[in-house]
């Protein structure tokens, strides 16, 4: 019997899931033992944060509806002074990982409580990880007061996420995951939850571009990104989430297309010093080649292939080689500037990510039928 040595760390924390599992809202609330809550969402998500005041009544303090992408100090720091002036006693996230990061800012300085209302794939609500983006550069950290106490998982809340969205935050998941299987923290619980999300993610996105009302396959997708985002906060990140990291916080490019365009080529950067994450990854998207399976789903799934579609210029391409190889994250695999520039020309080109001799440009995704 192989011989196991690890350290596993669980978070704490409540989840409701199901469909309809809003209706629970002013339990979760009162279970804080909160009675004034103030509501964020982004711009985009007002509709819906009205909503959660209107069901919550006298017990809303207001809504603050301008969460943006990746945190600004600014913003941050208004939210939080506002929820101070509202005597707010807790705070409701409702959206994906810009406003629920706006949840974590406002957490980290100060003992409010969060409440997460998720209406996308991204898993940030299942992690201590929080970043705040401050002239021009994101920075990130883990500080347990930032993870949300409780997580209401309402599949159809995410059934307006339009079909590109859904796409781009399922695979910006699966990257948790992915790099959760090759992190120096991997151990047996993390990787076995990896695998299940990655699997989860890769048989629901289809589905759901193929009929974005099913509500069971909205419901695997909600899943496969709890797990992701669960494994995520139990593990360190590496190459991929830097790349992300950088590119969204120094170059302002959207967090879930970056994700996705960047993580097969991530993977082959790995491919040789990781193996068995990599044959877990392939088998959980039943492809033979993990990063070419990533991009085979995304390319299926009409995802964005191309930094270069996504607002990247190619003046921007050597940049960010130099501030991603500049302090780099723990990888696998050493960080080698010039092989980080092919791999970033590559995802600005939008080009297939790269073999090595003998493995096939090819990879076969696994399109499950309907349960």
């Amino acid at each position: 019997m192989q011989k196991r040595e690890f350290v596993y760390q669980a978070r704490a924390g409540r989840v409701v899931f199901g469909p309809g599992s809003l209706q629970h809202l002013e339990r979760e609330v009162l279970e804080l033992n909160s009675e004034r809550a103030l509501i964020l969402c982004s711009p985009e998500q007002k509709e819906t944060g009205e909503a959660v005041a209107a069901r919550l009544g006298k017990r809303a303090a207001a809504v603050f509806d301008r969460a943006i992408m990746h945190v600004p100090l600014e913003l941050a720091k208004e939210a939080r002074e506002l929820a101070r002036e509202l005597h707010a006693d807790c705070a409701i996230a409702v959206g994906g990982g810009s406003t629920i990061g706006l949840g974590k800012a406002i957490a980290l300085d100060s003992d409010l409580p969060i409440l997460a209302v998720p209406t996308t794939y991204a898993g940030s609500e299942m992690t201590p990880i929080y970043g705040i983006t401050d002239a021009g550069l994101k920075k990130t950290g883990t500080d347990l007061r930032v993870l949300p106490r409780t997580v209401i998982y309402d599949p159809n809340l995410t059934i307006s996420l339009p079909v590109g969205l859904s796409v781009t935050s399922g695979i910006n998941a699966i990257a948790h995951a992915a790099e959760a299987l090759y992190s120096r923290d991997a151990n047996p619980i993390t990787s076995l939850l990896a695998e299940e999300g990655i699997a989860a993610l890769a048989r629901a996105l289809p589905a759901i571009v193929a009929d974005p009302e099913d509500v069971e396959a909205r419901s695997d997708a909600l899943y496969g990104g709890w797990l992701c985002g669960t494994v995520l906060g139990s593990v360190g990140m590496a190459l991929h989430h830097k790349l992300c990291h950088t590119l969204g916080g120094s170059f302002n490019l959207p967090h879930a297309q970056t994700h996705t365009i960047v993580l097969p080529h991530a993977l082959a950067y790995n491919r040789q010093a990781a193996p068995e994450a990599m044959h877990r990854i392939a088998r959980a998207l039943g492809s033979g080649d993990a990063a070419l399976g990533i991009f085979e789903l995304a390319k299926h799934c009409g995802a964005p292939l191309a930094l270069k579609d996504v607002g990247m210029s190619v003046g921007d391409v050597p940049k960010a080689a130099d501030i991603a190889s500049s302090n780099p994250y723990w990888n696998p695999r050493p960080i080698e500037r010039e092989a980080l520039l092919a791999l970033l020309q590559d995802a600005f080109e939008g080009a297939a990510p790269r073999t090595t001799a003998g493995s096939t440009c090819q990879a076969a995704i696994r399109v499950c039928p309907k349960r």
